[in-house]
């Protein structure tokens, strides 16, 4: 039932990033919060009744994976993915962001190359740069209000690089890659012997309209792909810290183990273990209730921004809650752009600059919340545009 997903949580005084953050962030304590990749719905009751019931046991000790976890897992890719893993190519891991700097580190030597292409989520520049290898960009193009790979380009700068950083669905452009899209990327990559890290943390969260296809599950040698997944956006269960690694390669595997044992990293959380199995064996219904929920609010931005905030466009969404809107005919560089929005309009988004050069003269809206913030933070957006314009 959406009615659900109009309930209003508060979240100040909990310690959350997003609101308790707003004022070191934005420098003011009351814009409204639609930036950080989480969300304001309560996680599926599922999830909450399984952890109240694993708390009520009184002890909290280190804790073993439990082979109905990986089974949870590998069911859900093939229900809700048609993709097959099989057990052993499992790595579990205490985050996506933690996985690439591990995999970067365990699997390419200093100064080697990696390609990422922007505007993209800004920790894959991070992981490159600050673990001494060299950022390659292949920039993505927008064409006809939708984002695109840049294959010439990517084929002109591929022939040294060592590995890609690619984003599946896309943060922060919203593209769900087709198949052929997919295919193509094979392709060059195999051509030049690339590595592919696959971040597909937004994979279940595809509008009808699209569908979202594994990069491994394209091609019959994935040996050179490994793939990124969790169900912390999915579910809204970020704060618990628990993901996969899909590893088809034997020895990126124990690479990328030996990586995690050296600097005693472990994520075997009791609470999010629980959480982790419960979301992927009973979150389903969930899911498609929220995904409706997201798609009609999705629809009520781009209605309310043609009609009311021409200035503002919306770049087509196909995946992912998190919008990306054009504010370049609103004639402000990024530092402008970051103070309209948080001081005159009093609305807290992530400014495009961060995910590279490219962002500059956007911003990164997140829709995950109850639809009448977002209507509310909209008709703040228009009052201050028609301010400025006075």
């Amino acid at each position: 039932m959406s009615d659900q997903f109009d309930r209003d949580i508060k979240r100040t005084g909990t310690n959350s990033t997003k609101f308790d953050g707003r004022l070191g962030l934005f420098g003011n304590a009351n814009v409204m919060p639609l930036w950080v990749a989480d969300m304001d719905f309560a996680a599926p009751a599922e999830v909450t009744h399984a952890l109240i019931g694993r708390a009520t046991h009184p002890i909290y000790g280190y804790t073993l994976f439990p082979e109905s976890l990986y089974e949870s897992l590998i069911d859900w890719l093939r229900l809700r993915h048609h993709w097959q893993v099989e057990r052993e190519w499992i790595i579990l891991s205490p985050g996506v962001v933690p996985s690439l700097t591990a995999t970067i580190m365990a699997l390419t030597q200093p100064s080697e190359q990696v390609i990422v292409q922007p505007p993209v989520y800004f920790p894959f520049f991070s992981a490159v740069t600050k673990t001494g290898r060299q950022l390659i960009r292949n920039p993505l193009y927008l064409e006809h209000n939708q984002y695109a790979i840049d294959f010439e380009q990517l084929e002109q700068i591929g022939a040294n690089a060592r590995m890609l950083l690619f984003c599946s669905p896309h943060n922060p452009v919203g593209r769900v890659w087709d198949k052929s899209e997919l295919t193509q990327l094979i392709k060059i990559a195999n051509k030049h012997d690339w590595l592919i890290i696959s971040d597909e943390i937004h994979a279940d969260l595809v509008y009808p309209e699209n569908q979202h296809h594994p990069l491994a599950s394209v091609t019959d040698n994935p040996e050179n792909i490994i793939t990124a997944i969790a169900p912390s956006k999915t579910f809204n269960i970020p704060g618990l810290h628990l993901s996969a690694l899909i590893v088809p390669n034997k020895a990126y595997r124990a690479a990328i183990t030996h990586f995690f044992d050296m600097i005693h990293v472990s994520a075997a959380n009791p609470f999010s273990i629980v959480a982790f199995e419960t979301a992927y064996r009973q979150g389903a219904r969930w899911l498609d209730e929220l995904m409706v929920y997201l798609k009609n609010t999705r629809d009520h931005v781009n209605m309310y921004l043609t009609k009311h905030l021409p200035d503002i466009q919306l770049i087509k969404s196909e995946g992912t809650y998190l919008l990306w809107l054009d504010c370049r005919a609103l004639n402000m560089d990024d530092t402008q752009l970051k103070h309209f929005f948080a001081h005159e309009a009093e609305v807290g988004l992530s400014p495009g600059a961060l995910f590279g050069r490219e962002g500059s003269g956007f911003m990164r809206m997140n829709i995950g919340t109850p639809r009448h913030n977002i209507m509310a933070a909209l008709e703040n957006i228009r009052k201050a545009c028609n301010r400025i314009k006075r």
